[in-house]
């Protein structure tokens, strides 16, 4: 009987033919009133000067997971790392790449505005661009499709999560809040289901500080160093 070191010892990994394998990240903030997304313009091609996701191939003798090609891509193509990233799904086939059979591990997050700029020669530029925009625009591959599935996802976890306190600066107002939850989901949210979850979360304390919002003084809130996002069985009421 064969062992599996002499097995491996003769495996020849060139008699299964391999598919192209990379990992894309879609980021997205709240800035100037509009949901964006962070796309980069490819300097090479394929779909060369086309806008698409930051992302690329895994390095075998550099990366230990798919999440590590994340966050070295993101950091190479935008200057970003955001402090978390959640995967999202894989996609898959003959036609999203020219190049071949491929598939591509996407992750993504949601994270406070920040400047970016490109740190690696094959990307031109990158930019945040207000989802309003991206139907104008012809995305590379299949980042269209993926950028539809990653923002349905994030409605769902704006729905049912604090995940948008994460776009928001240090310290904010509750009607801070409110306003990125009602820009991410399109539409209105009850004030009073917001401040139960807002108070049943036990994420936040108020610094002591208050700001001017027209002829009121608002009260400052923080997260509380240490704690995790808090999750909810219901959804938030909206309006």
């Amino acid at each position: 009987m064969t062992t599996q070191a002499e097995y491996l010892k003769n495996y020849d990994p060139r008699l299964f033919p391999s598919p192209l394998v990379t990992v894309d990240s879609v980021l997205f903030t709240v800035h100037g009133g509009k949901l964006c997304v962070l796309l980069a313009k490819r300097a090479n091609q394929p779909f060369l000067d086309q806008w698409g996701l930051p992302g690329g191939f895994i390095d075998l003798q550099r990366d230990t997971s798919t999440q590590e090609t994340a966050e070295r891509k993101l950091r190479e193509k935008t200057g970003l790392v955001p402090p978390y990233l959640a995967q999202l799904a894989s996609f898959s086939g003959p036609e999203r790449d020219p190049r071949g059979w491929s598939l591509t591990t996407v992750y993504f997050a949601l994270i406070a505005h920040a400047d970016c700029q490109p740190h690696i020669a094959d990307v031109s530029d990158v930019a945040w661009v207000p989802l309003d925009n991206l139907q104008a625009q012809q995305l590379a591959f299949d980042h269209q499709t993926i950028v539809e599935a990653a923002l349905q996802r994030l409605r769902q976890k704006t729905a049912y999560s604090m995940l948008p306190v994460y776009c928001l600066p240090a310290e904010f107002t509750l009607s801070q809040l409110q306003e990125v939850i009602e820009i991410i989901l399109s539409h209105t949210v009850q004030r009073k289901s917001l401040m139960r979850r807002f108070d049943a979360s036990e994420m936040f304390e108020e610094t002591g500080e208050r700001v001017a919002t027209g002829a009121r003084k608002a009260r400052l809130y923080r997260r509380k160093a240490g704690v995790d996002m808090r999750n909810f069985s219901r959804n938030l009421m909206v309006e």
